[in-house]
């Protein structure tokens, strides 16, 4: 995998308001205010004016920042967001099918939505979605909702592609708010409602954003070049303008990132993770619900803890994936002996995707630390700078600390040969995982 391009030097770093650029006068201002957040003000700089030309986006100032926590934090503001939409509703997931929340189904309010005039758009993964019955779809289509499968599971159709996956979590409502993360429409998370109609399974963990302010912008326009690749019809868009301009709403730094498979330069997060890495200070925390590091990646963790940063991992203990979860072990012993703290979530299913630099850095996302985010899936993430909402990922990562057991690097060199030749088998395939 080809290492992320250099900049040398660092770049101008650009800030855009909800009506454009900012002044010189006015991005210095918020830089500063952010480099004294920061353990190493310099560091930041360099960090942000690298980050930007990896990522191709600038940051977007005035911007409401609220983090939301597993299934029933997440739930609540996307039926929020649907109820309080006035013209339209983006909805893209990998894995949509009928959800409920506080007793109503997202079908029946999403029909109701457009039966008030509401303009609905919903792209959905081909593969992700394979289990959700057709008379779910069915039922939207037929009320008059634009609903597009991504790269359809047919070697017929132009877009036929099995590994490449659209692995996206996100809904905007009018322009002005959005929610994105790691959370599918996906009943899984239901478990955690404690309701009689909530599966017999173990709760799943984890984080997803809801944003308010200019950085909707970006994400309004991830999404629309993504519908129109896939051959979805422009008219079924949102018309441009229509009072939907986002306007501040709160006092975050924000910078959407967007990957796509196949792109001529490494993904945009791929870099910007690398990126963030590198220019750690003095402390790490990553949350991965997929841990299968690229060679760059696990070197770059390496290389940061053998340089007095304190590296933090949250892991599952258990997964939906257990070829991952044998490849996710083979990296125990290097990160070990290198200084790196190795925790296991044992309270159910970790599923977050989540990084903390500094305090002052952060991103969340649908974006796995593993080979397929990077090579295969189209993933949309956020990138936030400021020590409050870092201040509570890093909070959260130490409550799941506490339904963790730490690993020991004596006891790891003990375990069984055969889970030796398990986790080595599996990290043949690990590219594909």
């Amino acid at each position: 995998m080809p290492e992320p391009a250099s900049t040398g030097s660092a770049t101008p770093i650009a800030v855009t308001g909800p009506r454009g650029p900012l002044s010189q006068r006015q991005t210095d201002a918020i830089i500063k205010r952010l480099a004294a957040q920061a353990p190493d003000a310099g560091a930041l700089e360099r960090h942000l004016s690298i980050e930007q030309l990896v990522a191709g986006t600038p940051l977007s100032a005035g911007n409401q920042v609220t983090v939301l926590h597993d299934g029933p934090d997440t739930f609540a503001a996307i039926f929020a967001a649907i109820h309080a939409a006035k013209r339209y509703l983006y909805l893209e997931y990998y894995i949509l099918e009928e959800v409920q929340y506080n007793g109503e189904q997202l079908s029946d309010l999403l029909l109701a939505r457009a039966r008030e005039g509401v303009r609905i758009v919903i792209l959905y993964d081909s593969v992700g979605s394979l289990s959700t019955p057709g008379a779910f779809f069915d039922r939207l289509t037929q009320a008059g909702i634009p609903v597009i499968a991504f790269n359809p599971l047919n070697p017929l159709t132009r877009h036929f592609a099995i590994n490449d996956r659209d692995h996206r979590k996100l809904l905007l409502a009018d322009g002005r708010i959005a929610v994105i993360g790691g959370v599918n429409l996906s009943a899984d998370y239901e478990s955690a409602f404690g309701s009689k109609a909530a599966p017999a399974h173990e709760p799943w963990h984890d984080t997803d954003l809801q944003i308010a302010g200019p950085a909707v912008g970006d994400l309004k326009l991830l999404f629309e070049q993504h519908w129109q690749q896939q051959g979805g019809d422009a008219a079924a868009l949102a018309a441009e303008g229509g009072g939907d301009r986002a306007e501040v709403q709160g006092d975050q730094v924000v910078r959407i990132v967007g990957s796509q498979a196949g792109q001529r330069l490494s993904p945009r997060y791929y870099a910007t993770l690398l990126s963030a890495i590198r220019s750690t200070e003095s402390r790490i925390d990553v949350t991965a619900a997929y841990f299968v590091p690229t060679h760059q990646e696990s070197r770059a963790l390496l290389r940061a803890a053998r340089r007095g940063v304190q590296v933090r991992l949250l892991l599952p203990s258990h997964s939906d994936s257990s070829p991952a979860l044998a490849v996710q072990r083979s990296h125990y012993s290097a990160l070990l002996r290198a200084g790196c703290q190795v925790y296991e979530r044992e309270d159910g299913i970790l599923h977050s995707k989540t990084v903390v630099s500094d305090g002052v850095w952060s991103i969340v996302g649908s974006s796995n630390f593993d080979h397929r985010s990077v090579l295969f899936n189209d993933e949309i993430d956020a990138v936030v700078i400021g020590n409050r909402t870092g201040a509570e990922l890093e909070s959260y990562f130490d409550e799941g600390v506490s339904h963790a057991h730490r690993i020991d690097a004596q006891s790891w060199n003990q375990r069984p040969f055969s889970q030796r030749m398990r986790e080595r088998f599996w990290r043949l395939w690990e590219t594909l995982l």
